[in-house]
């Protein structure tokens, strides 16, 4: 009888470390820590790499059909330059220019928040490439922080596709991250994206688990 209760205790305490390993799953997601970056529409490739030109993809990103290119441009802004700038593929309809804080004052540009996308009212800048140069006349943006999630996922958080919400960052620098926007999309794979500011300001890690606070 006293083995059948060891095994009874010994599956009842497996089930309560699944049910509680689940629950923390469910609160918790992965963060992806954006470097300052560029993404190209196909008239500007064109101009700053050559007529015909692709894109060399060196590394996937988490969001399905994205990928870090090997191709880099250089920034010029009122008041500096910032060199090997990556581009992320593929072509865009638009081209935008996503930098940090830090990066905004280094060039001198008083670069909005923003969502991908919203470059409405937004400033401009100078592009370089090995075979052309181009100015903008705006897209320089500083990235909202943001959830990337399917439809399911959002079910299973209890959120929906615009919502903020807040970040809970562990550790000794730990803190709140305020505003971060969920986007919920069917092509979407679940990640959060901050930068790098943000990531040094909290001592947050690349794949870190950051919990999500309503």
């Amino acid at each position: 009888m006293s083995c059948d209760n060891e095994l009874i205790e010994q599956i009842t305490r497996l089930v309560i470390e699944s049910l509680e390993k689940y629950s923390e799953s469910q609160t918790k997601v992965p963060v992806g820590v954006s470097a300052r970056h560029i993404h190209l529409e196909e008239e500007h490739l064109k101009i700053l790499f050559g007529e015909n030109y692709q894109l060399t993809s060196i590394k996937p990103l988490s969001q399905p059909g994205q990928y870090a290119a090997e191709e880099t441009v250089e920034l010029t802004g009122p008041k500096g330059k910032i060199a090997k700038v990556r581009i992320l593929g593929p072509v865009r309809p638009e081209t935008q220019v996503e930098i940090t804080s830090t990066d905004a004052r280094k060039l001198g540009i008083d670069a909005p928040v923003r969502t991908s996308g919203d470059l409405k009212g937004t400033l401009g800048i100078t592009i370089a490439g090995p075979k052309g140069e181009i100015t903008i006349s705006k897209g320089v943006i500083i990235a909202d922080r943001h959830i990337h999630m399917t439809p399911d996922d959002a079910k299973v958080f209890g959120v929906k596709n615009g919502q903020k919400v807040k970040l809970l960052a562990a550790g000794e620098k730990g803190g709140v991250l305020h505003n971060v926007i969920i986007r919920v999309g069917d092509n979407y794979a679940l990640d959060c994206h901050i930068d790098t500011d943000d990531a040094s300001a909290f001592q947050i890690r690349q794949g870190q688990l950051l919990e999500i606070i309503k």
